[in-house]
């Protein structure tokens, strides 16, 4: 397990290196660059031929979209259990996120001027749903579910295919019931590209979400500025925080559940206050990773993307989590310590508090979506939510009477910013 104790000299170096392990490399970038100016330059030739070389599946233009009736024969075969499950998930999360669609307002300032906000929802946005080794079902849900409460009237889903074409039929099935009716089986960074640069046969988009691997969450921020971007998502991260209250099996059991993605890049932290707790949690992790399904890929995360910090304080593992900005922060810890964690702590996407509240509630059915920002990004973006999926417009009106009020401010800052026309503008109006 590899280990770091906070305060020793070289701490803050190693951390920061095992952080930027999530950046990505110049080969990487490189690579991502090509492929989506392959899209923009070719359109469907270039889906065509990437899709054939990278996924290994043959497509022609006519098949990009899923049609109506693979949607609906999806959703007919999809299990009762399943759909009950769907239909309380997607519940919690209209309930959640419905309290924060945002309002217009209308008030004054103080010359009398009619001040004030109106949003509206962004047109046409692209939701990129990962369906390959973890065809996420549940993304369906924590996205979808948002953009509606919103009002988005156009929601074009991405998602890749099998090497004959098809996609996940739980992923189809989640889509019919929840409303959405044009998906493509097409995914990666060239379905970034697509939906950020549109082709012949697809439309481009306004505005990008999603959870996403590495490589698509670099073509994400390449596309940035061309479209819009919620946010930086991608390969899943925990950080679990434990004192000597925490339960070693609940920690391992989590650490493992995040280990499980299957990117290979997944970031796991253990930061512990004794170290008993953290003996404890790794006797665990190698005692219950013995019964794993997925353990090929758990050992590989463990061993690339797994650090254990010792910490004297709770304060000192505060500063720790603010320093990674994890996707997902669990608090294992006394209750009466919880309250100032959570103060401190600042930059996590999604705080899970207490032995009885592991990472996958957030995941599945919590409420909160679970697209989170992940490689620190989280030191300035926040996990999705409907405003993401809105622009807000300021309105402002003024009178006769408030403009004359007004006039002095707008003459002194022409004057100061010796910009005449400004100043010009509103003495014009005061003749």
């Amino acid at each position: 397990m590899r280990m770091l104790h906070y305060g020793s000299r070289d701490f803050g170096s190693r951390l920061a290196a095992f952080c930027r392990g999530a950046e990505p490399s110049r080969q990487m970038q490189e690579t991502v660059a090509a492929i989506l100016a392959d899209v923009r330059v070719r359109g469907d030739a270039a889906i065509v031929r990437q899709a054939a070389r990278i996924d290994g599946v043959k497509l022609t233009p006519p098949q990009f979209r899923v049609k109506p009736a693979e949607l609906a024969r999806a959703a007919k075969a999809f299990p009762p259990r399943d759909r009950i499950a769907l239909e309380l998930a997607r519940g919690n999360v209209q309930a959640c996120n419905g309290r924060t669609r945002p309002q217009g307002w209308m008030g004054r300032n103080r010359e009398g001027a009619r001040v004030g906000e109106k949003y509206d929802p962004i047109r046409r946005i692209g939701i990129n749903i990962p369906g390959g080794q973890v065809p996420l079902v549940s993304t369906v849900v924590m996205t979808v579910t948002l953009a509606q409460i919103a009002g988005v009237p156009e929601i074009a889903v991405f998602t890749p295919c099998s090497r004959s074409g098809r996609v996940a039929d739980a992923l189809l099935a989640a889509l019919h019931l929840c409303g959405v009716t044009e998906v493509y089986r097409i995914g990666g960074v060239y379905g970034v590209g697509a939906m950020a640069c549109g082709t012949e046969s697809i439309p481009a988009v306004d505005k990008i979400f999603g959870p996403s691997n590495a490589y698509v969450c670099e073509a994400m921020r390449q596309m940035f500025g061309r479209v819009g971007v919620g946010g930086l998502p991608g390969p899943s991260e925990l950080m679990v925080i434990a004192d000597e209250t925490a339960r070693p099996d609940y920690a391992a059991a989590d650490l493992l559940a995040q280990a499980e993605h299957g990117s290979g890049k997944e970031k796991i932290y253990l930061v512990g206050t004794s170290a008993r707790i953290l003996a404890d949690i790794s006797t665990e992790i190698k005692g219950q990773l013995k019964l794993a399904a997925r353990a090929g890929i758990v050992r590989r995360v463990l061993a690339d993307g797994f650090l254990a910090v010792r910490v004297k304080t709770l304060d000192q593992a505060a500063a720790v989590a603010n320093h990674v900005a994890p996707e997902h922060l669990e608090l294992l810890v006394a209750k009466r310590a919880v309250s100032r964690l959570c103060d401190r702590i600042t930059t996590a996407g999604a705080i899970m508090i207490g032995n009885d509240t592991p990472t996958a509630l957030g995941d599945f059915t919590a409420g909160p979506s679970h697209v989170l920002p992940t490689g620190r990004s989280g030191r300035f973006f926040s996990g999705l939510r409907v405003t993401d999926f809105m622009r807000r417009t300021s309105l402002v009106q003024y009178s006769r009477t408030s403009l004359r009020r007004a006039a002095p401010v707008v003459a002194a800052f022409a004057a100061m910013e010796q910009l005449d026309a400004h100043g010009c503008s509103v003495e014009i109006r005061m003749r």
